[in-house]
């Protein structure tokens, strides 16, 4: 089966959502199909094309058996609501071409990654144009959660890209997203239910499994042997409502036997860093080679995931998989209704989204119960055996896109 996929993000030795598209598509050229892909050049989650990488061309490249075709791409190095949509737009411009050259490819499936939803429109022309099954898979509603945060403002321009998407929702074969809430959302976009397709971020547990011994992060940050370790680690940007990490910080500093690790790059990474100044127990980490990612996570008694409200059921974030796998309990901000809140509420602690106070509750409760810290921990590895396998996953998807080819 030939298998063109449409992405900005691509980045298999990175982390986040270019890691799970580059493994996949490497997953099915290892399973004997033949597989594109049309994306930009790596800069996510630091927001600076990568170090190797030329943003201002177009390169083709061999990985793993994936014929990969990198676009040029524009990268605001302060990315606000309106650059990010230039951005985005810049790289569906940009990529147009390419796309419209796989056409005499003659793909059996397209797929496209959402987001950008800019992306949409070629996929499904190239699509339509050779006979091609289409497939939308949502990672994130981008333009739903830009709104809800507040990066875009205008009401009538909203109204507009509305329209447009649900148009686009509908002349999809397949829609697939992260969770059920997820696709109740497209549903109520239009899209019929016979169309909607489960795909959920899955986790390699056999590469991310719980670590026993000692932890070479622990000597290289200046921990004690015997600190309990609060640990965040991922994309720091708008989303993650990371001034909550801060704020819990700065109010378990008397706590000597509590640290902080926080882990990543983004857009927010500065003013997290300055919400942390003077505060002794927080330790700063660059993003960490994928090489070393169970290690990091098995440095954690714990995992911090701060997300915003108005962010919950628009998005599921992708570490969350990893922490589940690494069998340590995780404490997230979200409502007890979101998807979110359901999965964790058996592997950690929920707090209301915004309640820095509670945040800091439930980190200093989990550290003064190692035992709590143990059950919930099995009970998160327990649940990505079960669910989020990547075998298991990927299989199920290989399926429906053989059904999707054969519409």
């Amino acid at each position: 089966m030939r298998i063109l996929i449409h992405s900005i993000n691509y980045a298999p030795e990175l982390t986040g959502i270019g890691k799970y598209n580059g493994e996949m598509a490497e997953w099915l050229a290892a399973n004997g199909h033949e597989v594109r892909v049309v994306t930009a050049h790596p800069y996510y989650p630091s927001w600076c094309v990568q170090s190797g990488y030329d943003g201002g061309r177009y390169r083709c490249e061999i990985r793993n058996g994936v014929r990969v075709w990198r676009c040029p791409l524009w990268v605001p190095a302060q990315p606000s609501g309106w650059k990010r949509l230039i951005h985005l737009a810049g790289f569906a411009l940009s990529a147009l071409p390419v796309m419209l050259m796989q056409i005499f490819w003659r793909p059996d499936v397209v797929l496209v990654l959402e987001p950008p939803l800019f992306c949409s429109p070629a996929a499904w022309l190239v699509a339509r144009l050779c006979g091609a099954g289409c497939w939308l898979h949502i990672q994130d509603y981008e333009v739903d959660a830009a709104y809800a945060m507040g990066l875009l403002k205008s009401k009538g321009v909203h109204n507009l890209v509305n329209r447009v998407e649900r148009m686009l929702l509908q002349g999809f074969d397949r829609v697939s997203s992260l969770s059920g809430r997820m696709l109740d959302k497209a549903l109520d976009k239009g899209v019929k239910p016979e169309r909607l397709i489960p795909f959920p971020n899955w986790v390699d547990i056999e590469a991310i499994s719980p670590v026993s011994g000692g932890n070479a992060y622990r000597k290289q940050l200046n921990l004690p042997e015997d600190a309990v370790v609060a640990l965040y680690s991922g994309n720091m940007g708008n989303k993650q409502g990371l001034e909550l990490l801060a704020a819990a910080a700065g109010m378990l500093d008397g706590r000597t036997d509590i640290f902080f690790v926080f882990c990543g790059n983004g857009s927010g990474r500065a003013a997290l860093v300055e919400g942390c100044s003077g505060l002794a127990r927080v330790r700063f980490l660059e993003l960490q080679p994928v090489e070393r990612l169970n290690e990091l996570l098995g440095l954690a008694d714990m995992h911090l995931l701060p997300q915003r409200a108005d962010a919950a059921d628009l998005v599921m974030p992708s570490k969350l998989t990893g922490m589940l796998a690494s069998a340590k309990p995780v404490i997230a901000t979200a409502d007890s209704g979101t998807e979110l809140g359901i999965v964790v509420s058996n592997a950690g602690i929920i707090v209301e989204p915004g309640d820095a106070a509670g945040f800091a509750r439930a980190i200093a409760a989990l550290a003064d119960e190692p035992e709590q810290r143990r059950r919930l921990g099995e009970a998160g590895r327990a649940y990505a055996l079960r669910y989020l396998d990547k075998a298991v996953v990927l299989e199920r998807f290989e399926q429906d896109l053989k059904l999707a080819a054969n519409r």
